[in-house]
């Protein structure tokens, strides 16, 4: 099962599938396709329990609801804001998008 990839913008999707097809047919390097993912493809930050808190706030939602759009426990969220846990793989990409897009983006 292949992951899921989001793009920064539809352009660099189509860049980047361009350049990806010309990997699987040898005429780019395993080294080129490395940085066009990292150039292409939103960028994954570790977040603060204050970044997630503030998020949270900007958006105007309680943590139930912040829970239920990034797919995760209430828990998750209280403990992220605690700094008892860090979010990781997949919320800490819609954490990404959120942060950049706000949480229509991924509603």
């Amino acid at each position: 099962m292949k992951k899921a990839k989001t793009y920064k913008s539809d352009a660099f999707a189509a860049i980047h599938q361009t350049v990806s097809d010309m990997h699987e047919a040898g005429a780019v390097s395993k080294q080129t396709m490395r940085r066009f993912d990292e150039s292409c493809l939103t960028p994954v930050h570790e977040f603060t329990p204050e970044e997630i808190r503030a998020l949270r706030d900007r958006e105007e939602v309680s943590q139930v609801v912040f829970a239920h759009y990034l797919n995760v426990t209430k828990e998750s969220i209280s403990q992220w804001e605690r700094g008892q846990k860090k979010p990781a793989g997949p919320s800490l990409k819609l954490l990404s998008l959120v942060k950049r897009k706000g949480l229509n983006a991924i509603a």
